[in-house]
């Protein structure tokens, strides 16, 4: 039933930053060849947001992994906790959610998480089933597993601290109740990014403490987003989503710096690593052109959420655009329903959800993000005369002809 597990440990040691402990993990592989019982695999995730994003991937293909070697997975919808809001690497406290926005995101990362995962080696819980019923007692009873001092050890906690940043007590029962789900599913590993490595170890720590068999840890690595920069994240506009069309995901791919090439090619394409040390060698030496090695991630990538035909279809548009200077084929049109036929430019950004606030459409604008007619325009307060249909564009990719009933 199960590959040996020798074969089972290359492929999961594949990528990994973390595996804590490996001899505990090769053991509880063993028992599980000999009693042909697969071993439970659990990755939470908060619904914070209704999009998943290829960062969360990096992790959602481990798992699946996991999967194909014959085991279960286990994937923990954080409905509760995500009310809470993870503080792991937060400057400050996180705005708390209710709990029916986050089972509305929830069902989104249910049908998101299934693009990469096996539904039927796939077990899907929420974790308000069991945190939603503790009582006081409970509670208190789980808190008495750890100190404040071991609390302050994480450096999101311990950096606040000490310059005087205010730190809730519900933000210590993240962890504690992240780790509850681990003593409640019996996890037998649980998989997260780098950042996540402390609240897994509370996980690990809890099941000693309530008498279960402790989990391993096991972290993979956190993509950057877009700009080369900071972690992929929906809220600074540098992400991949997962349900991104393929010419987004295309374009977007298109645009990260050539530092990232061999990152996305590993964490997000999946390239086989013999062929991205290839490909490495070729940047360095100039054998290899950054722009072509851009274009093979990105089809990659659409690939793998959409078809080969559409990543062709991507680089054809991508191409014919942004080599041969044209528009799309198929452009969205927008009527606006205005009392004059003049809009302010900031305004016509949000209004035709080109923008997500007036602040962003303002930035995008002075940076010279936005055209009308084919014309730069860089002042956000400029008025605009949309009487007759015109083509506004956004960015590199954004293209819409807006006009006023």
């Amino acid at each position: 039933m199960f590959p040996s597990l020798n074969e089972q440990m290359d492929v999961i040691k594949q990528g990994v930053v973390d595996l804590l402990p490996e001899s505990e993990l090769a053991e509880k592989i063993e028992k599980s060849i000999k009693s042909g019982l697969p071993l439970n695999i659990k990755l939470g995730a908060d619904p914070s947001r209704p999009d998943l994003h290829i960062g969360h991937a990096v992790v959602l293909h481990k798992m699946r992994q996991f999967q194909d070697l014959g085991h279960r997975a286990t994937l923990i919808i954080g409905d509760f906790t995500a009310m809470i809001g993870d503080p792991t690497g937060k400057s400050k406290t996180r705005p708390q959610l209710t709990l029916e926005d986050t089972k509305i995101n929830g069902q989104s990362y249910l049908e998101q998480a299934t693009i990469i995962l096996l539904k039927e080696r796939l077990q899907v819980l929420y974790n308000s089933e069991w945190l939603n019923a503790m009582n006081f007692v409970d509670v208190v009873k789980l808190a008495s597993n750890y100190t404040v001092a071991q609390m302050l050890e994480r450096d999101d906690f311990s950096n606040r601290y000490k310059t005087g940043v205010p730190i809730s007590i519900h933000e210590f029962l993240y962890p504690l109740a992240q780790g509850m789900d681990s003593v409640v599913i019996k996890s037998d590993v649980e998989l997260g990014g780098t950042d996540q490595k402390f609240n897994l170890l509370v996980g690990r720590e809890l099941q000693k403490q309530y008498g279960i068999d402790a989990q391993c840890i096991l972290t993979m690595p956190i993509l950057e987003g877009t700009d080369g920069v900071q972690k992929m994240s929906k809220s600074l506009d540098n992400y991949i989503a997962l349900t991104d069309s393929p010419k987004e995901m295309f374009g977007k791919t298109m645009s990260i710096p050539d530092n990232l090439i061999s990152r996305y090619m590993r964490y997000a394409g999946f390239f086989d690593e013999s062929y991205i040390a290839k490909i490495d060698e070729g940047l360095k030496d100039g054998t290899v052109h950054p722009r072509n090695a851009k274009v093979e991630t990105a089809m990659k990538i659409v690939e793998i959420y959409h078809s080969k035909v559409m990543a062709q279809s991507a680089f054809d548009e991508f191409e014919r655009i942004f080599v041969n200077k044209d528009i799309p084929d198929i452009i969205d049109e927008l009527e606006l329903d205005l009392s004059e036929p003049s809009i302010q430019l900031s305004d016509l950004l949000v209004s035709a959800e080109l923008a997500s606030s007036k602040k962003e459409s303002r930035r995008l604008i002075e940076q010279g993000g936005v055209m009308i007619a084919g014309e730069k325009i860089t002042d956000p307060f400029a008025k605009i005369d949309i009487s007759e249909k015109k083509l506004l564009k956004v960015g590199k990719r954004k293209f819409v002809y807006v006009k006023a009933k």
